[in-house]
């Protein structure tokens, strides 16, 4: 028998048929490409044991000049600093009415005997905007109620029943009695920003003005679309500034270096408070923000997308405008010839998706345009220059930079910005859009994995309504692959030592922050990963194979395992590209490497097989494996026409 070379041609391309790609790789899942060859992603592992509550869509990390190693995280829940691998909540508090306390609040906690929940019996009206899954907090109760220690009502707590002048949450301890009004008269409860929503939700709903617009029948539904809950983030010096995606913008401030531990216990603020704190007028910050970016060369806190000056009203909310405060002032709004504050309009498309900082130029993405915003150090400031008309980008954080270039996902196609906008090459294209929930495309988040030269997007498949797929475009190879993985949030940081990433696990109650690259397994648990190859054939199929035995090339460098690190071969054959392959014909066999060595492994394996194309794969799914696949050989002859 004569060996045929198994070389493949890096990357996986769908956009073929998969005989014709022959020589290509076909299918995969968590692998990767190092020099045209295919290995194990690497795998991942908990930064904490502790966990944040809700979904988490968006990381910012930054160092302070006292040397902390920040991490800003938002979820529909909360808003948290991530410092020393424990999570501080800095969710701000409703600007109405955001502490109860005097008489209203006086021996307010009533207990059940034999439940675990508590509630508490308001003086006046619960805060109207308490609904069920708000967080609040409770503060000054003394004592022990009907058996429930104060401890466990001095705490933030998950609201799960709301009444007119009441609100009920759940505690540890069963209550051993009955008790109308304990407590003390002390009690503070603080309530925090309402929750948002965990994904866009979309559907009908009657007019407003005159309920159903008219007589009974008469009216026509009103489309309503409730986005999900995103945080938007960036650092002014050492401070944070941030927003709610159409929403209200926050400040946190670091303090001095002795404060650490009173700021990482300080809520997040209003814009409009802090600046008012600093003597500025609060009317002039922008209510309403699309997404708050620090222009860091020249320290100006910009909106994109914000309500008008002169207007606190949400409703004159404008999707296009760009406004930005005075230089180093967060809270200085009002354009003044004394200060830099200012605005500009952006004058294409229908709204701003994302704006991205670059080397140069803030990339301003609009549904339908491209424009770069440029500090030009004059009395207008910043300058608006058109890139490109007639293109898409389909998130908020769809958007990303590696090298110098800008990537991003379009609605139904990838693009690069390189100094000019082009379409991205992709052997992928149709295997992604065509398997996509537009419904939830606001999901889809962006980020680099610099050490393999990667750019990553996870967005949620057409049966799914979280992310649960990824596609990576290898930038210096110019090759793509893709596969499954739950994610709503990534961050690859100069300043952390792998990349981070969120999971919450189709919305559970509370995620981890994941170091991705972080050994080779499923945090703890094998991780399993394959790949499978086009159709090959001798002679353009006009010959039957006949397979006997196969020479493995695979390197198990990077594994952990204490035993052997294994990874399977298999050969599946078929005679027709629109056949499934033959099961009774399908051989697979084990490649077993010697743990002292990673340079030996199994010398050879007999597979026999008979058939006019075949296939051939490798994957693996044991604790502790790592792999790279070289040249395998595959031992082969003519076996006849029929």
């Amino acid at each position: 028998m004569a060996f045929i070379k198994l070389q493949f041609k890096p990357g996986i391309n769908r956009d073929q048929t998969n005989y014709s790609n022959e020589g290509g790789w076909w299918d995969g899942n968590r692998i990767r490409f190092r020099s045209g060859y295919p290995q194990k992603i690497g795998g991942w592992a908990k930064a904490a044991t502790s966990q944040f509550y809700g979904v988490c869509r968006q990381f910012w990390n930054w160092i302070t000049t006292y040397s902390d190693n920040f991490v800003a995280l938002g979820t529909n829940n909360k808003l948290y600093i991530n410092a020393g691998g424990e999570f501080y909540d800095i969710t701000p508090l409703r600007a109405t009415n955001p502490t109860l306390g005097s008489t209203i609040t006086d021996n307010c906690v009533q207990t059940f005997n034999g439940l675990t929940t508590v509630t508490l019996n308001l003086g006046s009206a619960t805060d109207p905007n308490c609904v069920i899954g708000s967080f609040v907090t409770v503060r000054g109760v003394t004592g022990t109620v009907g058996g429930i220690p104060n401890s466990e009502i001095n705490a933030n707590q998950i609201v799960t029943a709301v009444g007119a002048t009441s609100l009920s949450f759940v505690v540890t301890t069963t209550a051993t009695s009955n008790v109308a009004a304990g407590g003390g008269t002390a009690i503070f409860i603080d309530f925090e920003i309402a929750p948002g929503n965990t994904v866009s939700t979309s559907g009908y709903g009657w007019g407003v003005s005159t309920w159903g617009r008219g007589t009974w029948g008469s009216g026509s539904p009103t489309p309503l679309f409730t986005l999900q809950r995103d945080w938007f983030f960036d650092n002014l010096d050492n401070d944070l500034v941030m927003n709610i995606r159409e929403g209200v913008p926050y400040y946190w401030a670091r303090g001095a270096a002795a404060n650490l531990t009173t700021a990482l216990a300080t809520r997040a603020i209003t814009l409009a408070a802090y600046a008012t704190s600093e003597g500025y007028p609060s009317a002039a910050v922008p209510v309403e923000v699309m997404q708050l970016l620090v222009s860091q060369q020249d320290r100006h806190v910009l909106a994109f997308g914000a309500v008008p000056f002169g207007s606190t009203n949400p409703d004159d909310f404008d999707p296009l405008l760009i406004r930005w405060c005075s230089q180093g002032s967060p809270g200085e709004w009002t354009p003044t010839v004394t200060n830099s504050a200012g605005f500009i309009r952006v004058s294409r498309g229908s709204t701003i998706v994302q704006a991205l900082p670059t080397r140069q130029e803030i990339l301003v993405f609009t549904d339908t345009h491209l424009f770069a915003l440029q500090f030009l150090g004059t009395t207008d400031v910043f300058g608006l220059q058109e890139y490109a008309d007639n293109i898409s980008i389909i998130s908020p954080r769809a958007a990303v930079s590696a090298a110098n270039i800008t990537y991003w996902m379009g609605k139904g196609k990838f693009y690069a910005y390189t100094g000019r906008v082009e379409t991205l090459a992709c052997t992928l294209r149709n295997h992604v859009f065509e398997n996509l929930n537009l419904d939830q495309a606001g999901q889809i988040v962006s980020g680099t994995n610099e050490q393999w030269n990667e750019v990553w997007w996870f967005y949620p498949s057409a049966d799914s309504n979280w992310n649960n797929k990824y596609v990576i475009y290898n930038h210096l190879e110019r090759l793509w692959y893709y596969g499954d993985m739950e994610r709503t949030a990534w961050l690859d940081s100069s300043l952390q030592q792998f990349p981070l990433a969120a999971d919450t696990n189709e919305g559970a109650v509370k995620g981890y922050i994941y170091f991705h690259e972080d050994g080779v397994d499923d945090d703890g648990v094998p991780m399993e990963a394959f790949i499978l190859s086009n159709d090959f054939d001798i002679g353009d199929g006009d010959n039957f194979m006949l397979t006997s035995r196969l020479i493995p090339d695979v390197n198990f460098s990077g594994s952990t395992v204490s035993t052997s690190p294994t990874a399977t071969v298999t050969i599946y054959p078929r005679n027709f590209p629109g056949q499934s392959y033959n099961s009774n014909m399908t051989e697979t066999k084990s490649v077993i490497g010697n743990s002292a060595n990673v340079d030996e492994y199994t010398n050879q394996v007999f597979m026999r097989s008979r058939a006019r194309q075949m296939a051939f794969k490798i994957q693996s799914a044991n604790l502790g494996t790592q792999w790279q696949l070289g040249a395998p050989r595959l031992d082969a002859k003519q076996d006849g026409r029929r």
